[in-house]
């Protein structure tokens, strides 16, 4: 019979999609050839909550509250390089939400004695990522001190990696460990020229996974303690369930949310702020003007197209106006 597994609790929320994703910087002083950072964050002293660029904890508790968090995933660049700054949002996420909030930190960095001592209370879990060249010899570094320690200070702690030739090494920290989590390799901007220089692939063209990456895991995957997080899960179950909360929380009594968590509306652009003779007909709540056009149901602009003159288009969008995914002309 097979044997549970344990996830940690910052996975089960993930899964649920409750975890909002807050990136506290883009600095980090390693410099992985397989780190999938977009240019827009790598390098840069930025700070997103979700896909939102924020500045204060304020911003940041107004997109948990977007999204009814159950919990904050603080990643980076190296979050502990700007450990004042974690310190702050932590606890102004924890005051807000309460203890119940799960915060759980990436690192690449062993954290010691001092360093857990400032994160106690705060962050509930921590999962850290040793460089890749000491994975064989990872049961005799400071990440395994690290991890007994943490471990003792009430922490729930983990290893987290992409799978890379080697993982298998890891298995010699696991009894130090609550959790290992592996990551299927992901193919991206900043790492493509080095994925080529190692023969590297796509495992298909639907998504970024690299070919070969569950194999490098090899048997670990059957200890029930380490947990495989795919690519495919991430962009089809995990980024669309938190889509899907922020959506519901975000959405006008016009915006159809579909299942991927994205919203549909309909403009009719140029308008100015004179509303055609149609919208009059309509409950108010079922269009709004906005920069010089009007957003309606999709289903408006394209039943009512030719007693609207001017140009008319349907967006898909993420929610709470982020990303536009596609644009299509209703003639």
């Amino acid at each position: 019979m097979a044997r549970k597994r344990e996830l940690s609790r910052g996975c089960m929320l993930c899964h649920r999609g409750g975890k909002m994703v807050l990136f506290v910087t883009g600095l980090c002083p390693r410099t992985c050839w397989y780190c999938p950072l977009s240019s827009e964050r790598k390098g840069r002293d930025v700070i997103y909550a979700n896909e939102r660029l924020i500045q204060t904890p304020d911003d940041a508790e107004a997109v948990a509250r977007l999204m009814s968090a159950l919990g904050t995933g603080i990643t980076g660049g190296e979050p502990l390089a700007v450990i004042d700054r974690v310190i702050t949002f932590s606890k102004r996420l924890k005051q807000v939400f309460g203890d119940s909030h799960h915060i759980h930190l990436y690192t690449g960095k062993a954290p010691d004695e001092d360093t857990l001592r400032d994160l106690r209370g705060l962050v509930d879990e921590i999962r850290m990522h040793p460089p890749h060249d000491i994975w064989g010899r990872v049961a005799e570094s400071p990440y395994r001190d690290s991890a007994v320690l943490a471990r003792e200070m009430g922490f729930s702690i983990g290893v987290e990696v992409p799978s890379l030739p080697g993982t298998g090494d890891l298995s010699s920290i696991l009894h130090y460990l609550d959790f290992l989590n592996i990551n299927e390799l992901e193919w991206g901007e900043t790492n493509a020229e080095a994925m080529r220089e190692r023969n590297m692939v796509l495992e298909d063209g639907i998504h970024n996974a690299v070919r070969g990456g569950r194999g490098w895991a090899g048997d670990l995957l059957n200890h029930p303690r380490v947990h495989w997080c795919s690519s495919s899960f991430k962009d089809s179950v995990q980024l669309r369930k938190r889509l899907l909360r922020v959506a519901r929380n975000t959405a006008r009594p016009f915006d159809q949310v579909t299942r991927d968590g994205t919203i549909l509306y309909g403009v009719l652009k140029c308008v100015g702020t004179v509303l055609p003779p149609l919208f009059e007909q309509l409950d108010p709540g079922m269009y709004e003007l906005k920069d010089g056009a009007v957003e309606t149901a999709w289903w408006v602009i394209t039943e009512f197209s030719d007693k609207m003159p001017g140009e008319k288009v349907i967006i898909e969008r993420y929610p709470d106006r982020g990303l536009v995914v596609e644009v299509t002309p209703v003639a």
